[in-house]
């Protein structure tokens, strides 16, 4: 082992998926999640392209689709029903609109604990109360009143990250607004869904439904446009209220959706926002994922951005001897393109749905030489070093045609 301590604040994807590599590059970690234990179901999320590779490189392929949806594709529906547009999961190579790896939020983070909570300290029920660094490290003050020292600390909080605000300054400095508000839960499948997501789309409003795993119950999707959101995250009451408000008057199997709303065990509503920052680090502590450089669910890269943004952190932190200037800086430096171009797929994805916002304005023709160029850097444009000599105690995990050579 190294001797080096991580503090990792966030137990969703990011965090777990930083906990192994950190683990295999040699580090001792603890991850602290305020949940009191692992948040189940939650939107369906994607890997597409490098992200795929960064599974592979953990092992966890088999593990990863085992829990997949199993959604075979998709098809966008007029009010009453009638197939407009169809996707299919195998369509370009399996990163399209419809990804050949798509799995429930929860189900994803569940695969990861399971593969690091024999090597990492999982503290649940927990959060960071206060923080204070110096040259040799970070004193940390727990909620519950313990106090520990760290080597390093990262937040993988998400979109309303805690520790961002606490270290960064406020969410309002960070926090991009696109106009959209989103929500997600779970209701029985009383629609006949049969591994194809349906999709219904009307004046800048859409409703949805995702087959999951469980054929018994299916995913309900609704987003709406919204250009300011004020609402408490947390206030889930005012946040039903609005969804019923907002999706008033929409046709198709919307009233029948709607009708769960109140029966439902694993709601979820909130606006769809970037995170746009001009560093990730800040002397010994870091960021990654939504905390850092949320593209937003439009994007449809949310999870391959923690993924690979985990893979390069924990490369980078080694390959710099675990000097946290040099570690964080590397990170930022291979991760920062392929974050904007993520969050440039993620804005074009709102325009397209002319929703008014800050960041929207009227959609120009695309040039779709530039779409597909920006398409392919969104899903392909990073490189992943192999960091060949540093610690590693998993398996071998062998060249592939996306990786490069680490640096000297």
């Amino acid at each position: 082992m190294s001797g080096i301590r991580v503090l990792v604040a966030g137990a969703s994807i990011a965090g777990p998926a930083l906990a192994h590599w950190l683990s295999r590059r040699g580090a001792e970690v603890t991850v602290v999640e305020r949940a009191p234990g692992l948040r189940p179901g939650g939107q369906a999320v994607d890997a597409r392209g490098v992200a795929k590779e960064v599974i592979r490189r953990m092992g966890l392929d088999a593990a990863v689709r085992a829990a997949c949806t199993e959604t075979v594709g998709a098809h966008t529906v007029d009010v009453d029903g009638n197939v407009l547009e169809t996707y299919r999961a195998d369509d370009d190579g399996g990163d399209g609109y419809i990804a050949e790896i798509e799995i429930l939020r929860g189900d994803l983070s569940q695969v990861l604990y399971e593969a690091t909570r024999d090597d990492v300290e999982y503290v649940f029920g927990d959060r960071i109360a206060e923080l204070t660094q110096d040259a040799g490290g970070v004193d940390v003050v727990f909620a519950g009143g313990d106090r520990r020292r760290f080597d390093l600390v990262v937040g993988a909080d998400g979109l309303h990250s805690a520790l961002r605000a606490m270290v960064f300054g406020p969410r309002e400095r960070f926090v991009r607004h696109l106009g959209l508000v989103l929500a997600f839960y779970s209701v029985p499948n009383e629609f006949g869904l049969d591994r194809w997501f349906l999709e219904c789309q009307e004046a800048g409003r859409s409703a949805g439904l995702r087959p999951i795993q469980d054929a018994t119950r299916a995913m309900a999707l609704f987003s709406f446009p919204s250009a300011d959101f004020d609402l408490d995250h947390r206030d889930v009451a005012a946040q039903k209220r609005l969804l019923r408000e907002r999706m008033a008057g929409f046709g198709w199997l919307a009233p029948r959706i709607l009708a769960h709303l109140d029966d439902t065990p694993d709601f979820y509503l909130d606006q769809v926002a970037q995170v746009v920052m001009d560093r990730w680090s800040s002397g010994r502590v870091g960021l990654l994922g939504d905390a850092a450089f949320c593209s937003s669910p439009m994007s449809g890269q949310g999870t391959g951005l923690a993924l690979v943004g985990a893979y390069l952190l924990a490369g980078e932190l080694a390959a710099a001897g675990w000097d946290p200037e040099a570690g964080f800086a590397g990170y930022e430096e291979r991760m920062r393109p392929f974050v904007e171009a993520n969050q440039e797929i993620g804005r074009l994805h709102v325009r397209s749905l002319d929703v008014p916002g800050p960041d929207t304005g009227p959609s120009p023709e695309p040039d779709m030489d530039a779409l597909t160029d920006l398409v392919q850097r969104a899903i392909n444009g990073v490189e992943l070093p192999d960091y060949a000599g540093m610690p590693d105690s998993g398996a071998p995990i062998g060249p592939s045609p996306t990786t490069s050579a680490a640096r000297p």
